[in-house]
């Protein structure tokens, strides 16, 4: 029987998403001690208890809750009166504390596995999030970074990518040239919005390319929805400088969407 450590970091090192139900304190009658420990994947219970039953039953509700989306938080305490709030015999109370992992991940996708592509996806695999690489080049993609958190796609067909994407993804393109990012960009914004999209090129490039968007009937709000350059004004050409930029950039409107959602949330609670 593996501990709880070692079945945590073996569904850690999988990418399973999951969530740590930990006792942090009790008073009175409870069914189980402070510091009990329990892991639960979508399936249910993997690992541990926190007291069996009822409560065990409400608190694996509450994991799947998290697991599903269906709050935005990734940590959360609970105090349940067990008579009260879980319906059990027992009059003690429990504190619970969630702590969610692998759950709501950062989903990121780069069109194009080049030079600057190869820098972006080596620094993103050190975040929170997963990655996303598609390039038409066998070996391009061979030279991308070997990591859990990243999936290279090997297409010949780009612009087909963009309907599989997942809504909530930041997406960069950065293909051979103008030539092989016009299409894959036209396609999103006729089909697609997502939170965020940048195009790596110059302040000529992206005159040119709104002015190809005009032509091909893109709206004017569309043709302003995205980036173009991309990244924040600091550092130098180098790919790895372009790359610490253009993470700094995705960080910035990442934080901005949560904490709008954040103060939606509130608002509607």
């Amino acid at each position: 029987m593996p501990t709880f450590f070692e079945a945590l970091n073996e569904l850690m090192a999988a990418e399973t998403p999951l969530v740590t139900v930990t006792v942090v304190d009790t008073t009175g009658s409870v069914p189980q001690e402070r510091g009990a420990k329990m892991i639960v994947t979508a399936a249910g219970r993997v690992h541990g208890t926190v007291g069996g039953g009822k409560v065990e039953r409400k608190a694996i509700a509450e994991a799947q809750e998290m697991l599903r989306g269906e709050s935005k938080e990734t940590s959360r305490f609970v105090q349940w009166n067990l008579n009260k709030d879980v319906g059990m015999t027992c009059g003690g109370i429990i504190r619970l504390y969630f702590e969610a992992h692998n759950a709501g991940r950062w989903n990121i996708v780069v069109f194009g596995a080049g030079h600057v592509a190869q820098a972006l996806t080596s620094l993103l695999v050190h975040l929170d999030c997963h990655v996303t690489c598609i390039d038409p080049r066998q070996e391009w993609i061979d030279r991308l970074p070997r990591s859990p958190k990243l999936t290279p796609v090997l297409s010949a067909d780009l612009p087909s990518m963009v309907a599989g994407l997942p809504d909530d993804a930041f997406v960069v393109l950065m293909t051979m040239g103008h030539t092989t990012d016009k299409p894959i960009l036209i396609e999103i914004l006729r089909t697609r919005d997502f939170p965020y999209l940048g195009v790596i090129g110059s302040n000529s490039k992206a005159i040119t390319l709104r002015r190809d968007l005009e032509h091909a009937g893109i709206s004017g709000e569309k043709r302003a929805s995205f980036h173009c350059p991309i990244g924040l004004s600091i550092g130098s050409r180098h790919p790895h400088e372009i790359a610490v930029s253009i993470v700094s950039q995705m960080i910035q409107v990442r934080d901005e969407h949560r904490e709008i959602a954040k103060g939606y949330n509130s608002r509607h609670s």
